[in-house]
């Protein structure tokens, strides 16, 4: 699997299924190589990830991220053979350990530790492979990965790593701790919109649902933030590393940072500058490669 240059993420969640279909050919019609999509609180991972295919000719539509307490590890074994047999390898599977609110208060499992969990997944995974015939192809896998450990472990067993809430920093971070293997999938909001007061506002709606999860707010720690930009719906310093803001040609010189520093795709997650859900095309067609 080579990962094109720009991907799309968006909330797909809040689209009904005209809007999905619409999603999916707007996006490869524009020249975007893969539409990565969540898994939270609608639409199962592997259903949604069929639909976009179906509504494709060409585009990567990618899992970011499946949660692994949402199915047992033959399940997913089953869903990415499943989708790449029917799409001609054109699914992956982005896996990740999700948040404990979300894994013990929504699904009510008990949230163990995320490597560990992982590392016994991607066992099973292999396991469960071998007892089906083993793969056909390449396992089109990739782990959410923020820290070190994590980010190893998705160079050592998967296709690479997809960090999410991120600066260009990050791209140092994963490369130390994944060596010379594994791509590294950078996602990165931006909002087409040169208003300090407005392009922020809408970056504080956007950022709002991640601002308590300790797994964002650590690692934004790592990256040179600290706890007084948590205070009072997040600096502005932090918002606007979170959501690149301006003109198209202000947005692209800043997202060009990340190749500068050695990722292998950046995936642009476009808001609407009212705050609203749903992605801004007119940030795609701007920002289009």
């Amino acid at each position: 699997m080579k990962f094109g240059q720009y991907g799309v993420f968006t909330f797909t969640d809040v689209l009904d299924a005209a809007q999905l279909a619409d999603l999916a050919k707007r996006v490869e019609g524009l020249g975007y190589s893969t539409l990565w999509y969540p898994e939270a609180v609608n639409y199962e991972t592997f259903g949604v990830g069929g639909y976009l295919l179906s509504h494709s000719d060409k585009l990567v539509v990618a899992s970011g991220i499946a949660n692994i307490y949402a199915r047992d590890p033959s399940a997913s074994v089953m869903g990415h053979n499943t989708l790449n047999s029917l799409y001609g390898g054109r699914f992956v599977l982005g896996l990740g350990v999700s948040h404990a609110p979300i894994v013990s208060d929504m699904r009510g499992h008990e949230y163990k530790r995320p490597v560990a969990t992982m590392r016994k997944y991607l066992d099973d995974m292999d396991s469960a492979w071998e007892a089906l015939g083993g793969a056909k192809g390449e396992k089109q896998v990739a782990l959410a990965a923020l820290g070190p450990n994590m980010s190893k472990l998705s160079a050592d067993r998967t296709l690479g790593s997809f960090p999410y809430n991120i600066t260009p920093a990050q791209v140092a971070l994963s490369r130390t701790a994944m060596g010379d293997k594994g791509a590294i999938i950078c996602e990165q909001k931006v909002c087409l919109n040169s208003d300090p007061v407005t392009a922020r506002a809408a970056a504080r709606a956007a950022l709002t649902p991640y601002m308590g999860l300790p797994n964002y707010f650590k690692n934004w720690f790592r990256l040179g933030f600290d706890e007084g930009d948590l205070k009072d719906g997040g600096s502005d310093r932090l918002m606007d590393a979170m959501v690149l803001w301006g003109d198209a040609a202000t947005i692209k010189a800043e997202l060009q940072k990340y190749f500068d520093a050695g990722a292998d795709q950046v995936v642009l997650q476009p808001i609407r500058a009212d705050g609203e859900p749903g992605p801004c095309y007119d940030a795609l067609e701007a920002l289009a490669p």
